[in-house]
């Protein structure tokens, strides 16, 4: 049987750069000689995130319509002619069996040149509100994977399929290894932990929250493992010096997020797909803290789909820097809501999403 070839776009954050990865990774296990192509923006995090994955990548000239009048948006078209034309010969180029879109800039472009060319195309929706750029390649899709329920107000119900989000695979397995954990960040086993993640790029809000916060969880016995993000590691680190918070660990990037997440009590996150199929698959009490920042509101959006089925606590955005700590404080010390929010949100979990995708694809190639 001769080798299939796959594309896989799309990028511009963790929350679609892993899932990307993921696919990629379980396509490669279940059919080993399949070629797979990465199509990026470059600039953004895929150009060094893939090939440290061990695949190949080509970034395309395109960035987003900021929704601000900016004098970056009149660039944009020419960004797209661009990036259209290099699509298109990537598309002739390679020859694929498929094109995957996984959201974020690339995708569009690529999705849209690989449909003209009669190449079928496949999305993999992460939010419980799609954005515009799959809203519009939905429409020649052969299927559309997703992750929540009632997607068939955006989407044609039978292109539908239920997958949820794929994930790094080292997260699936947490069991036992709380004590390499708490040994591995130098957390001690007897107080409770924070883990504090505001998504690959890092979260003001989040940090300044949990600056606000530092004295009364200090006070209240809670040690803290803190994921700042880059743009924030340096501020965030002096103000542990200096404030000499022993018990609080600080990160700009956790590699580690298997030990993380073994060692948390309880987590505090963003709320955009990716941060909450994992808090899904290891069953940890959360509180979500939706980026107003994001695409028709979708990070609210997806933290509401677990708060209906109390699963998780969300605290606003506007409200946190003031709020977070004692909301933090008043539930780490309840155990009892702790084990509920703990069995309600593994509900959710999808172990099986890669796999689920994969074989899609195969279907839709076959």
């Amino acid at each position: 049987m001769q080798a299939k070839r796959v594309i896989i776009s799309g990028g511009g954050t963790g929350g679609h750069i892993y899932p990307a990865i993921a696919i990629a990774n379980a396509i490669k296990e279940k059919y080993p000689t399949t070629e797979i192509l990465f199509v990026g923006a470059n600039g953004k995090m895929e150009m060094e995130k893939v090939p440290k994955a061990g695949y190949e990548i080509i970034g395309l000239d395109i960035a987003g319509l900021q929704r601000k009048l900016t004098l970056k948006n009149l660039s944009f078209p020419f960004k797209l002619m661009k990036s259209l034309k290099k699509a298109k010969e990537i598309v002739k180029e390679f020859k694929p069996d498929i094109a995957i879109g996984v959201g974020g800039y690339a995708s569009g472009p690529l999705l849209r040149q690989a449909g003209k060319l009669g190449v079928p195309t496949l999305i993999q929706e992460q939010n419980s509100y799609p954005g515009i750029t799959n809203k519009l390649l939905a429409k020649k899709a052969k299927k559309i994977c997703v992750a929540y329920d009632n997607m068939e107000r955006f989407f044609e119900e039978s292109k539908i399929v239920f997958t949820g989000n794929p994930v790094r695979k080292e997260i699936l397995d947490i069991k036992g290894k709380k004590d390499k954990g708490l040994s591995h960040f130098g957390l001690s086993p007897e107080k409770k932990t924070l883990l504090v993640i505001g998504g690959s790029l890092g979260a003001r809000t989040i940090n300044t929250s949990i600056k606000n916060a530092a004295k009364l969880l200090e006070e209240n016995n809670i040690q803290v493992l803190w994921q700042t993000g880059k743009y924030y590691f340096e501020d965030m680190k002096s103000f542990v010096e200096q404030n000499q918070l022993n018990h609080t660990r600080v990160y700009d990037f956790v590699y580690e997020m298997d030990l993380a997440y073994a060692t948390a009590d309880l987590v505090v996150s963003r709320a955009g797909a990716l941060s909450i199929s994992e808090l899904c698959l290891v069953g940890k009490p959360t509180i979500l803290i939706p980026s107003p920042n994001v695409s028709e509101d979708h990070q609210t959006k997806n933290a509401m789909a677990l708060v209906n089925h109390q699963a998780t606590i969300l605290v606003k955005d506007s409200e946190a820097p003031e709020i977070l700590g004692d909301s933090v404080v008043n539930l780490i010390q309840e155990e009892e809501k702790l084990v509920k929010l703990s069995v309600n949100i593994i509900g959710f979990g999808r172990p099986n999403a890669a796999d689920s995708i994969a074989n899609e694809v195969m279907k839709i190639i076959n």
